[in-house]
């Protein structure tokens, strides 16, 4: 039955919530700080580019400048030596003043590339990336190439690897529930119909623009949040932080998990984040030309095969194979029928 898919997917998602929140009693050091902080950075950076194409249908590349405009904030107003402004700011402000700049960044971007779609959006946004990284990088006096460095995390934080992992954790976590509940607001259903159909979402009398604006600036605040994490686990950001090659490693993230599934934005981001620092080690990787260098195109390789395998990525991949296996099952494990009349129900969202 396809109504009991979502329940499912919750037993799946509770479970998955459980174990991250247990594994600092028995994962290691490395493990839980480094590849699973950063894997819950990088999906809930990835996340925000799942929001705008499943839902508003906007495949955006701008969503790391977003989060390293953010990081770049926090730089500027936390660092008292080196580069940057050296504000010497509260670090608990500067969160403040990081959302908001970030979002406000957001809206402004959004608006100028609300009236485009498809290839030329995504485009656009590119161009977003490109200037992005050249404006941090000749403007020395917020940055400048070289970066800025010695940004410390607040005293909870410092110090306390851990507590930032289960920092990143909710935050992933209310990302999750929040863009979820979004999509079934008003706001959310209408993103949906001028994704769909935004010809007749106008003759209704639906603002397109200022839609595909707020969601873009939603979508720039979570990334925002995702740069404040991303400056305090790395404690330093420079320009090559939101230059091009990062850009696409977000967009190669969303869709190694599947760019039409929230979840698959975690899911991806673990596999990139895992296969970037065990794959080198594996035994005699070496010998089949596996090297620093040539990391790219084993991910390249890695996507190619998702993508060829499942449109849908790993997420795709597994409900396929879930349903195959469900299918195989004897017919005496399914469910009793009635008598009753049936009607079909439409997978919920």
């Amino acid at each position: 039955m396809s109504a009991t898919r979502p329940a499912i997917r919750t037993i799946v998602m509770v479970g998955a919530a459980a174990v991250l929140v247990l594994l600092p009693t028995f994962g290691t050091d490395f493990f839980v700080n480094f590849v699973l902080t950063r894997t819950l950075i990088l999906g809930l950076a990835a996340s925000t580019i799942v929001f705008l194409s499943s839902y508003v249908g906007m495949v955006s590349l701008a969503q790391y400048l977003l989060a390293g405009v953010a990081g770049f904030t926090i730089g500027n107003c936390v660092a008292e030596s080196g580069k940057g402004l050296k504000l010497g700011l509260n670090p608990w402000l500067a969160v403040v003043i990081a959302i908001v700049v970030s979002t406000l960044v957001a809206l402004v971007l959004g608006g100028l590339g609300s009236r485009t779609t498809g290839i030329y959006f995504l485009m656009l946004t590119l161009t977003y990336a490109v200037i992005g990284y050249y404006v941090f990088g000749q403007v020395t006096s917020v940055s400048g190439f070289g970066g800025i460095t010695g940004v410390n995390p607040p005293g909870f934080f410092d110090t306390h690897p851990v507590r930032l992992y289960y920092a990143a954790l909710v935050l992933s976590g209310f990302a999750y529930v929040g863009f979820r509940a979004v999509r079934r607001t008003p706001f959310g259903l209408s993103l949906e119909g001028i994704r769909d159909d935004p010809v007749r979402m106008s003759a209704l009398g639906f603002n397109v623009p200022l839609h595909r604006t707020l969601a873009f600036g939603l979508a720039g605040m979570v990334a925002g949040i995702a740069g404040i994490v991303n400056i305090w686990w790395n404690g330093q950001i420079d320009p090559n932080s939101v230059a091009i090659s990062a850009t696409l490693d977000l967009l190669i993230v969303a869709v190694i998990g599947g760019i039409s599934h929230l979840e698959g934005a975690w899911l991806g981001a673990f596999v990139f984040v895992a296969a970037n620092n065990y794959l080198r080690s594996l035994p005699l990787v070496d010998r089949i030309g596996v090297t620093e260098s040539r990391f790219s195109t084993v991910v390249g390789v890695v996507v190619l095969v998702i993508v060829v395998a499942s449109p849908n990525g790993l997420i795709g991949v597994m409900s396929t194979t879930a349903e195959r296996v469900r299918t195989m099952l004897p017919k005496s494990t399914n469910m009793p029928t009635t008598n009753m009349p049936t009607t079909n129900m439409e997978e919920s969202t």
